[in-house]
Order: C-alpha cells, then structure tokens, then sequence
C-alpha cells in the first residue's frame, strides 16, 4: 500500500504507509472472516430448510 504524496503539494514519490506482511495478513484475515461468514449462512440456511421439511406433530 503506498499513499500519494503529491496531491499535498509535494514531489509525488509514493511513501510507504504499511508493510506487504501487514497487507497480507489483513487480506488473509478477511478472506478467512468472509470464508466462516458463508459457512454460517450456509449452515443457518439448511437448517431451517431441514426444520420445515420436518412434520409438526399435532
């Protein structure tokens, strides 16, 4: 990630503002957040499919 420097008036070099490890792990903790959040609505999903495919006994 590199942040622009010259719409502020300065020369335009490009600053580094994060490390590439740092920008890897965030992408992979995201990757892994969107991963689990798909897996619950998934699982929430079939669950309640499953539970009005069941008869209520009366």
């Amino acid at each position: 990630m590199k942040r622009w420097s010259g719409t502020a008036g300065f020369d335009g070099r490009p600053a580094p503002v994060a490390s590439s490890r740092l920008t890897n792990a965030i992408a992979a903790s995201l990757a892994l957040g969107a991963l689990t959040l798909c897996l619950v609505v998934a699982v929430t999903v079939l669950s309640s499919n499953i539970t009005m495919a069941t008869a209520i006994p009366a």
